[in-house]
C-alpha cells in the first residue's frame, strides 16, 4: 500500500495550478456515504457496495487492477451480486507534485466528454496498463502526448482531451474527495471498504482473500 500524509489528501490550487500538461461513505460505503463525484459500476441495490480508494499512479492499485480487477467484475461486478465504487485519490506524491498532476489529468481523460461508467472503468484499466510508460515519459510534452494517446484510443480529439484536462471542474471534485478520505481516513492506496467497514489484512490484494470478504458480505444479506 502507498502511504500519505492528510496534506497530500487535500492538494489545492497551489498543485494544481501546475497542471502544466494541460497547456495552462451511510453504510453503502467508506464512513461517508457515497457521493455524485464517486464512479461506479454494478448493482446499486445489491446490498454490497464495495469502494476502492486508489490512484491511478500507484503501483499497488495497479497490481490489484492486475491481479484481481477483473476477475472481480467478471464474478461479481457483471453479475450484479455487489456495487463497486472507484474513489480518485491523488497519491503517490512526490516533492515537484509531479505525480498528482498527472493523476488529476488522467481522472479527467476518463471522465471526459461525459463518459458513461463502463467508460469511465475502460479507460482508467488503460491508465493503469500505461502507468509504467507514464512514469518514463519523463518531460510535459512526453506525459501529454500519452494523455492524448490514450484519449484517441477511446475516440477523443486531443483538443477535446486538452479541454478535459484543463477544466477546472477537475481540481474542485478533487478538493472534495481530498476531503472525504480525510473523514473516512484513508491513510494509504489502495484501501477498501465493504459495506462501510474498512478491510485489512494483505489477502484483500488477492483474489481469493477479496472474494472471501465479498461471500460473507452476500452471505449477510440472507
Amino acid at each position: 500500500m502507498v502511504v500519505f500524509g492528510r496534506r497530500n489528501l487535500l492538494l489545492g490550487g497551489g498543485a494544481l495550478a501546475a497542471l502544466s500538461v494541460a497547456g495552462c461513505n451511510g453504510g453503502s460505503g467508506g464512513t461517508s456515504g457515497l457521493t455524485p463525484d464517486d464512479m461506479s459500476i454494478g448493482n446499486p441495490d445489491s446490498g454490497v457496495t464495495l469502494i476502492e480508494y486508489g490512484s491511478s499512479m500507484c503501483s499497488h492499485c495497479r497490481e490489484f487492477e492486475e491481479a484481481v480487477f477483473e476477475q472481480l467484475k467478471t464474478n461479481y461486478i457483471d453479475t450484479g451480486k455487489i456495487h463497486f465504487v472507484f474513489r480518485e485519490v491523488l497519491a503517490p506524491v512526490d516533492p515537484q507534485r509531479v505525480i498528482p498532476t498527472i493523476a488529476l489529468a488522467e481522472y479527467q481523460v476518463a471522465r471526459c466528454n461525459n463518459a458513461t461508467p463502463e467508460q469511465y472503468f475502460s479507460r482508467l484499466g488503460v491508465m493503469f496498463e500505461q502507468q509504467p510508460a507514464m512514469f518514463q515519459a519523463g518531460s510535459r510534452q512526453g506525459i501529454e502526448a500519452k494523455l492524448v494517446e490514450i484519449g484517441a484510443a477511446a475516440g477523443l480529439s486531443r483538443d477535446v482531451v486538452m479541454a478535459c484536462i484543463a477544466d477546472p471542474a477537475g481540481a474542485e471534485r478533487m478538493q472534495r474527495l481530498g476531503e472525504l478520505a480525510t473523514r473516512d481516513g484513508v491513510s494509504g492506496t489502495p484501501m477498501f471498504f465493504l459495506n462501510g467497514t474498512k478491510l485489512e489484512g494483505p489477502e484483500i490484494m488477492t483474489y481469493d482473500g477479496m472474494a472471501a470478504a465479498l461471500d460473507a458480505a452476500i452471505a449477510a444479506r440472507g
